[in-house]
């Protein structure tokens, strides 16, 4: 399979409304599929929110602290972004990268896998669970360090990841995040490393590259 061209990186240092992000990711990818428009990447920041994925279970949702909801049509359940989070959405061809979603997912955790590597943190896979888990050095727990959820529209996916640099970790505690209530969410902060957010982009950038290709 040829290798698809280098997809164009976008890059928010303000943070992005939710309507206006999906607004955009919406209309990028229907471009996208129509043969329009490159492929895109594009990392940013939101001001606090939850949003609430297809599987989203009202219960999950404890006390919005007068944080926006917002359904969105990715999958997984409900999930929280806001500063010091560094989200990665991803309008990507699937159908011209071979097609096989389950594929694509387990890239997309690759990807920030590696980035979390160039911080000198191990970030795992774990089954039944999903994200991106951490082990606390100190206290053994298995904590949430990264989030995925994906939606595919005409071959074309949108939405993407978000990876824990330096957030409100109190702002988790309005949600189940992901439905899971067993484990923790944490961040690069809590496990000492405190990475400029050029820096992030950069790792983010890198390891893109190695799994994806651009």
């Amino acid at each position: 399979m040829p290798q698809s061209p280098a997809p164009e990186w976008i890059v928010s240092d303000a943070p992005v409304p939710y309507p206006e992000a999906l607004a955009f990711m919406e209309a990028r990818a229907a471009r996208i599929a129509d043969g329009a428009a490159s492929e895109a990447v594009w990392l940013l920041e939101h001001p606090p929110l939850y949003t609430a994925g297809t599987s989203a279970r009202a219960a999950d949702l404890i006390d919005a602290g007068g944080f926006p909801v917002y359904a969105t049509g990715r999958g997984g359940q409900y999930t929280y972004h806001g500063p010091g989070q560094r989200v990665g959405y991803t309008m990507l061809d699937v159908k011209a990268r071979g097609g096989d979603i389950r594929r694509f997912v387990r890239d997309l955790e690759e990807w920030l896998i590696r980035a979390l590597a160039r911080f000198d943190v191990t970030g795992e896979r774990r089954d039944g669970r999903v994200g991106i888990w951490v082990v606390d050095p100190v206290t053994g727990a298995e904590d949430k360090i990264a989030a995925l959820g994906i939606r595919i529209r005409r071959g074309v996916s949108f939405h993407g990841v978000s990876l824990n640099v330096d957030p409100d970790l109190a702002h988790f505690a309005g949600i189940v995040p992901c439905g899971i209530s067993q484990h923790g969410v944490t961040s690069l902060s809590r496990l000492g490393k405190r990475p400029a957010q050029t820096e992030i982009d950069a790792a983010l950038r890198a390891a893109f590259a190695e799994v994806f290709g651009g």
